[in-house]
Order: structure tokens, then C-alpha cells, then sequence
């Protein structure tokens, strides 16, 4: 079924019909949150269904994190409440084990509340069947309640259950006496995510889930997701994979919502991640176009009162000058314009009552600059033959001519963000040769932003256009990837999300001729990384770029070069 917003005015948002046990629900209710000088929440509510996989959407620094570590109760809420069916299962990014601890101990771990419960029911199973005559009611039910927890947890299949997540997160090929710091940080990072399929809490709470899945790990953790009995919210900038294991979106970002109240809450959309795209972008169209009418209404009738003294044109004479009909013309005017001032004020004063707040503009790129050196199209422009990083890059080869777009898939570890570094000039290759005209103006982004200690975001845009990284009144042209508030902010205080975009329009402040982006869509807000696809789509220059995003891959239209394949 299509998504379709839940209120005009949202103060707290409708779910669609729930499914499931309610008790078995996520609930907040009025959550508010404000780090120093600034509110990250206001009274946020929201339901979150048992067997109804949820998405928690937002631009970067709405709130998605800290409202996770709120529902997990690592963080206390300004206001509000919450709950959730324990045990609740979080997904850290870093596991809570040291540098020796082995696979083997992760997994064991993992598996200990399993094997607990089964002990606790064949316990009370046996008081059961010990009691003389009618079991009492009290072993009745601690019998009961652990079953209801040993059936939410499977126990029962708790060992196939390890070997199954170890396989489907390609985990299976590290010896199970691995230590855990002799692993790379990708393995650690699924490794987590496996300690949480394993044990098999109630509620699932997952941030960036699917990072470091290749396509196979994503499809099983979808499986693995629409099984659970329990309630699952899941904050991703993973697209296709929001599609493939969501019904309903929640979604932090502002709403249209009247001027005289403060923006609060959030808005619930049924349906997969296409559905809450296109439904978001036509509710943000609506609220545009009233505002724009209601800012012309209003000055309109603002304009009207002030000219209400007098009706038709402005000193214009009575039609006789007979005393009679003076005073008839007089008397109809004072008639006339009380009736109109008094219906212009009328009206005045209610718009100005129930009028939208103004659209917060959206962070979003407005556009790309015009590519260096068009007008040669035909032209080589970059040639690689048998390119080779020993270790690192098998022998690769590919041409690009001027304006084409080249798309470099791959497994992890297949070498992508290596031979865009080669390309880039920032790594010498051991073996083969890459042309290229002389004084090619290359914009690349890296997939790891350097950030330099000390630096404003405004002295780091200045000195990406060749000017002395002093801060000064000068604003950049910030392509709409970054506020003007944050201009002054230390470019170590920003989020991941915005972080990436300061590199990004820094990147494109040079215009290049050929563009080498990696992993682009990383860390960036849903919204924003589907209108950059948009705004690459119809740039002139050349473009290659290097994608694991299957949103992105699935909708490219242009040459595919899959090393390793």
C-alpha cells in the first residue's frame, strides 16, 4: 500500500494498524532531549508494532542516535517516557570484549541466555511435575512466563541458529580460536551484529546495520528481521536495504505544522522506503506551495487594510457635485469601507493565526558546477592498462572518454577504494600504466574524510578554492550541502553525515573535469543522497564512482566495471 503521511499537523504520529502482541510493543511517549545550547528532540511518541520492521529516518543531526540510545535506556530523556520488551539487543559498533578474546567466547556469550532459559523451564518443568496433586498457581506461572521467554528466544534451535548467522554473515571462514583483535574491523563490526542474531533478544534496536554486508549478508539479515517475533527499529542509510525489510517509516525531520507552535514530534508512513520517498517529497511540495500562497495572501490583505480608507480610485471626485449627493457618497463610502477593513482584518487576523511555519530549506545539493573542459566529447580522457597494488589491486584495465560515467562494484577487499587512489594520485601502483592529459583537473572524495585539527569549515572551503584558510566574512558556495550556521563551527565537532558534506562541496568548489567519488552516498541523510544521485545524473563531466550502495547501483546508467568478478 502506498505511505501516506499521518496528519497534516502531526503533534504525535498514527500508526498504522499494529500487529503482534501488544505487550510486545516499542512505546515512547513525549520524548524531549536537548544537548548543550541545543534541542535534539521534542516530544517524540511513537508505537513500533511487534512483526512490523520500522525505519527511523532524519536528516544527519535530527536525533535518530540519541532517540535509539534513549529506547535502550543509556539515556535519560529530558521528558517523556519509554519502553520495550527486554531484553532489548542493541547493535554497538565496537564489541564489548577485549583484543584476546576469541570467536568461539563471542559466540558462547551470545548463546548464554539461551542456554539459561532452557535450564530455568526443565527446572520449573520438573517443580511441575514434583508437586503432589494440583501444582500451585505461583509454579504454574513461572512455568508459563518461561515459556513465552524460551519460545521468543528459540532456544531450542539456538546452536543452528549461531552456525546459520556465522555463514550468513560471512563470518564462517575466521577459525572460531581467532582472536578477535587479530580480525579486520569489518569482521568485528558483523561480528557484532552476530552476537545480537544469535542471542535473540525481544527488541532490536539497529544503527547502520547493514555496514560492511556485502549483498548476500544484507539479504540474509532482511530474512533474519521479518522472522523476529519481537519489535525492530532500524536507523540505516542503507536504501535498497530499507526497502527490502521495512513496512513503515518513522521519520524525525520537520513537517508542515502551524507557526504559533512549536515543530515537535514525528511522522509515521506506512510502507517500504520508495513508498515514504515519494509520499515525502508530495507532502513537501504541498507545504510549500501553501506557504508560498498563504505569504502572498497575507500581504495582500496587509496591503488591503492600509488602503481600505477609501473606495475606488484613490481622490477621485463624487459624481455631482449637488450637497445630496456629496453626503450620499460620503455615507456610502464610511459604509463601505468599515465592511471591508472589518472583513480584511477579519481575515488577517486568522491567517496570521493558522499559518504554516516556513519550509526549513533542505539540505540537499542545489546543483553541481559546470565540468572543466567540456565540448570534447570523443577524447580519452583517462586510460588504466593492467593497473596492479600488489596485495591489494588485481591487474586492472578500463578507458574513459570525456563525459562518460564509469561505476566500480566489487566485493570488500577487491581493491575499489584503491585504484580510485591511483587514479587520484594518491597511491603509486607497483605495476602497469594509467594515461591521462597533462594538468587533468581531478575532484576526488575519499571515503575516509581527513580532518585538519583546528580548522572552521569556512577556513577548510576557502582553502579547498586555492585561498588562505583564514577565516574572514567571505561565504563559499556551499551547493546547498552545508548551513551557513555551521560556517564557523571546528570541523571536528560535526557528525559523520556532516562532515561528508563539507568534503564533498569542498571537492566540487574546484570544478573538475572528471569527478572520483567514493562510496559518495556514505554517511549521508536518505533525502540528500538520493537527490546527489539525482544531481549527478545530469552532470556533463566525467564521473566514476565506487558503490557498494545497491540503491544507487540499482538505478545506474552508465558503464559497470566489477573487479574481482
Amino acid at each position: 500500500m502506498p505511505a501516506h503521511p499521518t496528519l497534516p499537523f502531526p503533534s504525535a504520529p498514527v500508526i498504522a494498524t499494529t500487529t503482534g502482541d501488544p505487550a510486545l510493543h516499542l512505546r515512547a511517549d513525549g520524548i524531549s532531549f536537548s544537548f548543550p545550547g541545543r534541542r535534539v528532540l521534542t516530544d517524540v511518541s511513537l508505537v513500533v508494532p511487534a512483526g512490523r520492521p520500522t525505519g527511523l529516518l532524519g536528516e544527519n543531526g535530527s536525533g535518530k542516535s540519541t532517540l535509539l540510545r534513549i529506547l535502550a535506556g543509556d539515556l535519560d530523556p529530558d521528558a517523556g517516557t519509554s519502553s520495550a520488551p527486554g531484553p532489548v539487543g542493541v547493535l554497538h559498533q565496537e564489541l564489548p570484549f577485549g583484543p584476546a578474546a576469541t570467536v568461539t567466547e563471542v559466540v558462547a556469550d551470545a548463546l548464554e541466555r539461551s542456554r539459561r532459559l532452557e535450564q530455568e523451564l526443565a527446572a520449573a518443568g520438573e517443580a511441575l511435575a514434583a508437586d503432589e496433586g494440583e501444582p500451585s498457581a505461583q509454579a504454574v506461572h513461572r512455568y508459563d512466563t518461561l515459556l513465552a521467554e524460551a519460545t521468543l528466544a528459540d532456544v531450542w534451535n539456538a546452536d543452528r541458529r549461531a552456525e546459520e548467522v556465522l555463514s550468513g554473515l560471512g563470518l564462517d571462514p575466521i577459525a572460531l580460536g581467532t582472536a578477535i583483535g587479530r580480525i579486520s574491523g569489518g569482521q568485528r563490526e558483523r561480528l557484532a551484529l552476530a552476537h545480537l542474531l544469535i542471542a535473540r533478544p525481544t527488541t532490536w534496536l539497529l544503527d547502520e546495520p547493514t555496514n560492511h554486508l556485502d549483498d548476500g549478508g544484507a539479504a540474509f539479515l532482511a530474512g533474519a528481521i521479518a522472522a523476529h517475533p519481537g519489535p525492530v527499529l532500524i536507523a540505516s542509510h542503507d536504501r535498497a536495504f530499507l526497502d527490502d525489510s521495512t513496512t513503515a517509516q518513522l521519520d524525525l525531520d520537520p513537517v508542515e505544522s502551524p507557526l504559533a507552535t512549536e515543530p515537535r514530534g514525528l511522522t509515521a508512513y506506512t510502507g517500504g522506503f520508495s513508498d515514504y520517498l515519494l509520499a515525502r517529497f508530495e507532502m513537501r511540495n504541498r507545504w510549500e506551495h501553501r506557504f508560498r500562497a498563504e505569504q502572498d495572501e497575507l500581504k495582500a490583505l496587509r496591503q488591503a487594510v492600509k488602503d481600505s480608507a477609501s473606495v475606488g480610485h484613490v481622490g477621485a471626485a463624487p459624481r455631482t457635485e449637488a450637497r445630496a449627493a456629496k453626503k450620499f457618497y460620503a455615507d456610502r463610502n464610511a459604509t463601505v469601507v468599515s465592511r471591508r477593513l472589518r472583513e480584511s482584518r477579519a481575515r488577517l487576523s486568522q491567517l496570521e493565526k493558522i499559518q504554516v511555519r516556513k519550509p526549513p530549506a533542505e539540505l540537499h545539493l542545489t546543483h553541481l558546477p559546470e565540468a572543466a573542459g567540456r565540448g570534447q566529447s570523443g577524447r580519452v580522457q583517462l586510460a588504466v592498462s593492467e593497473v596492479e597494488v600488489t596485495g591489494r589491486l588485481a591487474p586492472t584495465s578500463f578507458s574513459l572518454t570525456v563525459g562518460k560515467r564509469l561505476l566500480i562494484t566489487g566485493a570488500n577487499g577487491s581493491g575499489k577504494s584503491t585504484l580510485l587512489d591511483v587514479i587520484a594520485g594518491r597511491l603509486t601502483p607497483t605495476a602497469g600504466t594509467m594515461d591521462r592529459p597533462r594538468g587533468l583537473r581531478i575532484g576526488h572524495l575519499g571515503q575516509d574524510d581527513e580532518v585538519v585539527p583546528g580548522r572552521s569549515v569556512r577556513q577548510h572551503l576557502r582553502a579547498a578554492t586555492g585561498l588562505e584558510a583564514t577565516a574572514d566574512g567571505t561565504i563559499p558556495e556551499l551547493f546547498g550541502l552545508v548551513h551557513p550556521r555551521d560556517l564557523d563551527r571546528p570541523l571536528e565537532l560535526l557528525s559523520r553525515g556532516q562532515l561528508r558534506r563539507v568534503m564533498l562541496g569542498a571537492v566540487l568548489l574546484d570544478p573538475p573535469e572528471l569527478l572520483v567519488l567514493d562510496e559518495p552516498t556514505n554517511h549521508l541523510a536518505l533525502i540528500t543522497a538520493t537527490r546527489l544521485e539525482a544531481a549527478l545524473e545530469d552532470w556533463d563531466g566525467t564521473l566514476l564512482i565506487a558503490s557498494h550502495d545497491r540503491w544507487l547501483r540499482s538505478r545506474w546508467h552508465g558503464e559497470v566495471l566489477e573487479l574481482g568478478g
